[in-house]
């Protein structure tokens, strides 16, 4: 006869101890304290300037050619820039680095879904081409100002499918303006900061071909 006695010590052995919470979570005060730590004192996205860029790779709003759609991203991947389009004919655009050597993968996605603090996990290829740099993050990188995505990411999905490209922050800043990714395109975290309120899900973004992609006129 199963007795109720029976049935709790049964389901004790088959459920002995709660799921625990997973390990990469992050708590707000947590995600609060990273920004504070990633954005320098004073921060002015027009002038603020630790990292050394060229000031040309700074946050600035400029005038749009073309009927661009509001909301959608650009990315110039020849001058290294972004664009993010406004209403009223205008864009803020930022600096960039992009995917070194072939990895950079140009065409037109989806913003699939879009993350504060993210994990972040290497592809299969990255820890085949590289084992000694990825392989020790096979099942993945915890949150935090060091985390290859920095502060936030922006998935890029063609129809339902992720694509693996993200445009994301990152903990190696001097990269921007350079080919430097595993084909991601990367931000200064507090200019992703900036950018990641004002993006919807859902929106595209189109990443333009490279240099050697181009073709100069005869």
């Amino acid at each position: 006869m199963l007795t109720r006695r029976h049935f709790i010590s049964t389901t004790t052995a088959l459920f002995s101890s709660a799921i625990a919470a997973p390990v990469f979570a992050a708590t707000a005060d947590q995600e609060a304290e990273w920004d504070a730590q990633v954005t320098p004192p004073g921060f002015d996205p027009a002038t603020t300037n630790p990292w050394g860029l060229d000031p040309r790779l700074l946050p600035q709003r400029v005038y749009t050619n073309g009927d661009m759609a509001p909301g959608d991203i650009h990315v110039d991947a020849v001058a290294r820039y972004l664009y993010h389009i406004e209403e009223g004919g205008t864009a803020m655009r930022y600096g960039v680095a992009i995917g070194a050597g072939n990895l950079y993968e140009p065409g037109t996605f989806r913003i699939g879904r879009k993350t504060k603090w993210p994990t972040w996990t290497p592809t299969q290829d990255m820890i085949e081409r590289e084992p000694d740099l990825y392989a020790q993050y096979a099942d993945g990188m915890a949150p935090g100002p060091e985390n290859a995505l920095g502060s936030r990411a922006l998935y890029l999905y063609e129809g339902e499918r992720d694509t693996m490209l993200r445009i994301h922050g990152t903990p190696h800043p001097t990269s921007i303006g350079t080919r430097a990714s595993s084909g991601c395109v990367r931000m200064v975290m507090p200019h992703i900061n900036l950018l990641y309120p004002n993006v919807e899900v859902g929106s595209t973004a189109i990443l333009y071909p490279a240099e050697d992609s181009v073709t100069a006129p005869s």
